[in-house]
């Protein structure tokens, strides 16, 4: 019976073990899992965002709605998630939480957004590879991510965010050669926006114009890493400082299309690629995907939560190819490795 006893001991003991090595398993990996998924929804918000922007839906309208939806969309899930967890909001908070909006969705947004039109969808979400370079060097003068020359990890950092900036110079400035696509329907849209009228001198202009907008977008979405950060210690409650950046971005950028766009005719959606790029952006991508953005930050800090950005520029590519039957170039291929 002793001998009995003490092995169903060991057995528990040993299962116990492998739970808890299960279980940290899971715990570790998690992050990543949540970081590939959000970027992989990213990527789809890219493509809806770009075919709409094709069909001349304004960019800042686009994002009114998708930021709208979202705060209609979590609001209630937010009051019955976390009514009892959530901290008492103050007015500081809420000036934090107005900041937060402002930075995160709503200037981040309206550039990336704007950079995206005079672009493409596989080059703006290359250009997002220096968002986990910019994030880092801003996390450094904040004591949020230390650097330390003398070993092989300080220096691989310093190496990587020169290449970053430097990888995303050389995409502005060298296209290359046509590898794929160039008999595909993309030349007959090349062919087709010759007839406009439209230099290819002034097509560069464009481009150039694209990655300076895309360029203050990267840095106001690296900023608003380092933000959440700081409001996640604060204000720990995912789903309701979510639901604040979308209502407050709302406002925000209601304001901005009262201002840029007059003409009441362009606010209302007729298309069903449209009301389903608006859906889908506000509920998934501005709505969800910023809440495990949150939480991965709140988890695992800014600079490990941005470093997976450039996952959203191989998921891009595919759909820009297949879909949107965009072409890839040689400089851009060459930066995806």
């Amino acid at each position: 019976m002793l001998r009995s006893s003490t092995y169903r001991g060991k057995q528990k003991a040993i299962i116990s073990l492998v739970l808890l090595e299960i279980m940290n398993f899971c715990r570790q990996w998690k992050p990543v899992s949540a970081m590939i998924a959000i970027n992989f929804a990213f990527a789809i918000t890219n493509v809806l965002v770009k075919k709409t922007l094709d069909e001349a839906v304004s960019h800042v309208i686009i994002l009114m709605y998708r930021q709208a939806i979202s705060a209609v969309f979590l609001a209630p899930i937010a009051y019955f998630w976390e009514r009892k967890s959530r901290p008492k909001l103050t007015a500081w908070m809420l000036c934090q939480l107005f900041l937060n909006a402002l930075i995160g969705a709503t200037l981040t947004q309206y550039f990336l957004l704007l950079g995206l039109e005079y672009t493409s969808a596989t080059f703006s979400c290359a250009f997002l590879n220096m968002v986990p370079a910019i994030t880092f060097m801003l996390a450094l003068p904040f004591g949020l991510e230390k650097v330390n020359i003398g070993n092989k990890a300080g220096r691989a950092k310093v190496v990587g965010t020169l290449v970053c900036i430097g990888g995303a110079m050389v995409l502005t400035l060298y296209k290359g050669k046509s590898l794929a696509g160039s008999n595909s329907n993309a030349t007959t849209h090349i062919v087709n926006y010759a007839n406009t009228r439209i230099s290819s001198k002034k097509k560069e202009i464009r481009w150039a114009i694209g990655s300076v907008f895309l360029a203050a977008g990267s840095i106001f979405w690296s900023s608003w890493f380092l933000l959440q950060a700081s409001i996640g210690r604060t204000y720990p409650c995912q789903y309701s400082s979510t639901a604040f950046l979308s209502f407050f971005s709302a406002i925000q950028t209601a304001i901005i299309s009262l201002i840029t766009e007059r003409d009441f005719t362009k606010w209302i959606l007729k298309e069903k690629l449209e009301i389903i790029t608006v859906t889908y952006t506000g509920m998934v991508s501005a709505g969800l995907c910023y809440v495990g953005m949150s939480w991965c930050v709140k988890q695992r800090g800014p600079v490990f939560t941005s470093a997976f950005t450039p996952l959203v520029q191989i998921f891009v590519a595919m759909f820009d190819f297949s879909i949107l039957h965009g072409q890839i170039y040689f400089g851009r291929l060459y930066l995806f490795c």
